[in-house]
C-alpha cells in the first residue's frame, strides 16, 4: 500500500513527510484491517510532525503514519473480532486502544487511561490507503452519511461534544464559543442543539462565515474588536479551543459570575477572580457512548462537519496551509491519488 510516513520530525519546510509505498499490515487479534476511505487533518498532526511534543514521547514509533480521525470499510478481520464484517462502513478515532482494567475505563472515563494508545502517534494511522484498528474502539458509521464529512466528527466532534456535554445548557443559557477551526465549529452545533444561545468568537472571516452557517446565533471578529470587553460578564458560559493565554482572559473576561468555562486547550490562568465563583473545567474527547451519540445526531441530520476535501498524497501541502491558516473549517484527506 501506499502512505504518508513521518520518518523523523521536523518542520514542514524540511519535507519531513513522504509518500511511499509500505508493507500492508495484517490484523492481529482483536484486530481490523480497515480500507482508509478518508482522514481528517489536526492542529495535533502538526504538532507531531514538527517535533513539538518529541519530549512527551510522541510519536512513539519511527517512522510513523500519521492521523487520527479515520473512515473507512472493513478489509479483514483478526482473530476474536465479533460484531464485524468485510465491507462494513467503519470509523476510528484518536483513541486507538484502552486498557479496560483501570478505574477509567470501568466509570466510562476510558479517555483518560494512562495507558491509552493513540491512533497516528503510538500507532499508524489514517494517512495511509489501509489501517488497523482496535475492535473494542471502531464505530459502525450509518449509511446515512457521507464517508468524508463523517471522518471529522471522530476528533472535532466528540471533543466539541464532550465539552458541551461538561456544561449545563438549556434554552435562555448563553454559551460563547472561542475558536472556530474543525473543533470549535462543531461545539457551535452541538451548544445550539442544547438550546442556547451561541456567540461563536474568531480571528478568520472563513471560520466566522462557517459558524454563522451553522447556527451561531452572533459573531464576534476578534480581529475588530477586544471579544472580553464586548461580552464582559454576559456569558453562563464559555468554551475554549485556542491554545492562547490572551483568548483565556478574553474568555474569562467574558463570563458571568458564577458562570463555566471549559477549556479544551491548554491553559495558564493567573489572577483568577476567586470571588466571581467561577468554574474552570478541563476537556479531552469524549467516552464510546457519547461518540455513537455524536454519530446518531450526525445520521439525524442534526449537526455536520463542514469540510475542504484533498487527495491522501497532498497531506504535507494541507499541513502548511492548516499551519497558514487558510483553511475553511477542516480539511480531510481522501483515499485517492489524482
Amino acid at each position: 500500500m501506499h502512505a504518508i510516513a513521518l520518518n523523523s520530525p521536523a518542520p514542514l519546510d524540511a519535507n519531513p513527510l513522504q509518500w511511499r509505498e509500505v508493507d500492508t499490515p495484517s490484523p492481529g487479534i482483536g484486530q481490523l484491517l480497515i480500507k482508509v476511505a478518508a482522514c481528517g487533518v489536526c492542529r495535533s498532526n502538526l504538532h507531531m510532525v514538527e517535533g513539538d511534543w518529541v519530549d512527551g514521547g510522541v510519536p512513539a514509533i519511527s517512522p510513523i503514519i500519521p492521523g487520527h480521525e479515520v473512515t473507512g470499510t472493513v478489509a479483514a478481520l483478526g482473530d476474536a473480532v465479533e460484531g464485524f464484517a468485510v465491507g462494513d462502513r467503519v470509523g476510528v478515532q484518536p483513541l486507538w486502544w484502552t486498557c479496560e482494567e483501570c478505574e477509567y475505563c470501568t466509570s466510562g472515563r476510558e479517555q483518560l487511561c494512562h495507558r491509552r494508545k493513540i491512533t497516528g502517534e503510538h500507532v499508524n494511522g489514517g494517512y495511509a490507503e489501509y489501517m488497523l484498528s482496535n475492535a473494542a474502539h471502531t464505530y459502525h458509521v450509518p449509511e446515512s452519511l457521507d464517508l468524508s464529512e463523517a471522518a471529522p466528527l471522530f476528533c472535532p466532534g466528540i471533543t466539541a461534544y464532550g465539552a458541551v456535554q461538561k456544561l449545563d445548557l438549556g434554552p435562555g443559557a448563553t454559551v460563547a464559543v472561542f475558536g472556530l477551526g474543525g473543533v470549535g465549529h462543531m461545539a457551535v452545533q452541538f451548544a445550539g442543539l442544547a438550546g442556547a444561545d451561541v456567540i461563536a468568537v474568531g480571528r478568520s472571516a472563513d471560520h466566522l462565515r462557517v459558524a454563522r452557517e451553522v447556527g451561531a446565533t452572533r459573531v464576534v471578529d476578534a480581529t475588530a474588536e477586544d471579544p472580553g470587553e464586548v461580552l464582559a460578564e454576559s456569558v453562563d458560559a464559555a468554551i475554549t479551543f485556542a491554545p492562547s493565554d490572551a483568548v483565556t482572559e478574553q474568555a474569562l473576561k467574558a463570563l458571568a459570575w458564577g458562570g463555566t468555562l471549559v477549556a479544551g486547550v491548554p491553559v495558564s490562568v493567573s489572577g483568577f477572580p476567586f470571588n466571581k465563583a467561577q468554574t474552570i473545567k478541563a476537556s479531552i474527547l469524549g467516552n464510546r457512548t457519547q461518540m455513537n451519540e455524536v454519530l446518531a445526531l450526525a445520521a439525524q441530520g442534526k449537526v455536520r462537519s463542514i469540510v475542504d476535501r484533498f487527495s491522501l498524497p497532498n497531506a504535507p501541502e494541507v499541513l502548511g496551509r492548516l499551519a497558514a491558516g487558510k483553511l475553511r473549517s477542516r480539511a480531510v484527506l481522501e483515499n485517492r491519488t489524482e
